[in-house]
């Protein structure tokens, strides 16, 4: 209950006021999205793989730890990232996908796109293609397959307000190539038809959890934005409107990112990850009682995508 407290706190933070031709908005930023406060993470890899010392980035309050500790969300931060402490067969291993980056006279994140590679002779030979992913929630370390990789990350937060629209400045690269490639470390890479999108997802659930643990949820609201070309500098101020209820007969509906969903992994009560499986579509006057957001180099889920695609995200707000 307090950890359900501390994250809902995360979230409420002051507000401020501005007026435009549409009247008065209320923007409240989510903590820690002005993307200008990160702990930065000193990592040694394994001898066997060259044991080089990786720098890992998390969102959250301004510290250094060094060591090859399993990282819990700090100063009560509400994001996630795909960067993670991995111990495959004995051998310690970092995945870096999300970076620190300049924007300005403060920071923002860089969301890339990027096969990464372990290579031992002899016992190990495994390239991932993984794409930068930044959300709400916080991922269960270390990792230690890449099968249950997805089990690992719990997906949102608790959050029972109803915001009008998303508000954030971003950047993109992104390749022009009409195909992808999908690269799971178990097989060569194979080729996926379609153009790769750096993606925004936006859905706000009302969940339940049975006597068992097992949870379900119905869809509040939805919020999907996808980018197929670069953009020439900073879009600031991209504004996306949330929408609630039922919305599979509105325009641009996009049943693959916008449909209900059942892959998307959380914590239970009794602290066991387990699919949170949604089950149908809530009334347009519902609150939730979870958000989930997450912005993504690429789109076509766990190990698909395009190497060198590249999300640049900062200043992440939601709108009343």
């Amino acid at each position: 209950m307090m950890k359900c407290r501390s994250m809902v706190m995360a979230l409420a933070l002051a507000c401020t006021v501005t007026v435009g031709a549409q009247g008065s908005e209320k923007v409240v930023p989510i903590k820690y999205g002005n993307m200008d406060h990160w702990v930065v993470r000193t990592i040694k890899e394994s001898a066997i793989i060259g044991g080089q010392t990786k720098v890992v980035y998390a969102v959250g309050p301004s510290m250094t730890i060094t060591g090859n500790v399993p990282y819990t969300n700090k100063g009560e931060s509400p994001w996630g990232t795909s960067n993670v402490l991995a111990k495959v067969s004995g051998i310690t291993k970092t995945n870096n996908s999300v970076y620190r980056d300049k924007h300005g006279a403060g920071y923002c994140a860089k969301l890339v796109t990027h096969i990464e590679k372990v290579k031992v002779l002899g016992l190990i030979n495994i390239k991932v293609l993984a794409a930068g992913s930044l959300f709400l929630g916080d991922v269960h370390e270390p990792i230690t397959s890449t099968k249950d990789g997805p089990k690992a990350i719990n997906w949102g937060v608790p959050f029972h307000q109803r915001p009008k629209a998303l508000r954030y400045d971003y950047r993109t690269l992104l390749s022009d190539s009409p195909t992808r490639i999908r690269q799971n470390g178990f097989s060569s890479a194979s080729t996926v038809a379609g153009h790769d999108y750096a993606v925004t997802v936006l859905y706000l659930q009302k969940r339940t959890e049975d006597s068992k643990g097992n949870i379900t949820a119905k869809r509040v609201g939805t919020m999907v934005v996808k980018y197929g070309k670069s953009t020439n500098g900073w879009v600031d101020n991209a504004t996306y409107k949330i929408h609630y209820g039922d919305i599979r007969n509105m325009a641009g509906y996009d049943a693959s990112l916008m449909g209900l969903r059942s892959t998307d992994y959380a914590r239970n009560s009794k602290g066991k990850s387990v699919p949170v499986r949604e089950t149908g579509w809530a009334s347009a006057d519902e609150t939730p009682t979870h958000l989930v957001l997450q912005f993504s180099s690429s789109h076509g889920g766990a190990y698909v995508g395009t190497p060198g695609n590249t999300f640049w995200i900062d200043n992440v707000s939601l709108v009343y």
